[in-house]
């Protein structure tokens, strides 16, 4: 099974359950190489879903030590489709490692190349 890693939104149980219909099982980790800023999301049906008009979003870090902190879900591929459907156009869906040595799909700047320094 999949792994989608979050740093925002879809750790929200509420977003969870409107996108996926349950709440997602998965386990603390950390996503390396990346780090994390702010960006305004523009997508109206987005914000109202979130309750939010500004957004984590990752970019690539200078540090190879970067790490950002949050959730890495288990997800079936149906559920990845779901939440391609559900991120604004300023996210991009790439594959990245975790410190606990695996990997996960996150969503990342879409404007940014998606390999970490």
């Amino acid at each position: 099974m999949p792994l989608l890693f979050s740093y925002g939104t879809l750790q929200d149980e509420r977003v969870q359950r409107a996108l996926f219909g349950r709440t997602l099982v998965g386990r603390k980790d950390c996503l390396l190489g990346y780090a994390q800023a702010l960006a305004r999301v523009a997508d109206p049906e987005f914000a109202r879903t979130s309750g939010k008009t500004h957004h984590a979003i990752l970019r690539p870090a200078r540090s190879d030590t970067a790490r950002v902190e949050g959730m890495a879900f288990e997800v079936t591929d149906a559920e990845l489709e779901h939440a391609d459907k559900y991120e604004p156009v300023e996210y991009k869906r790439v594959l990245a490692r975790l410190a606990s040595g695996g990997q996960a799909w996150v969503y990342v700047d879409a404007q940014i190349g998606s390999e970490p320094c």
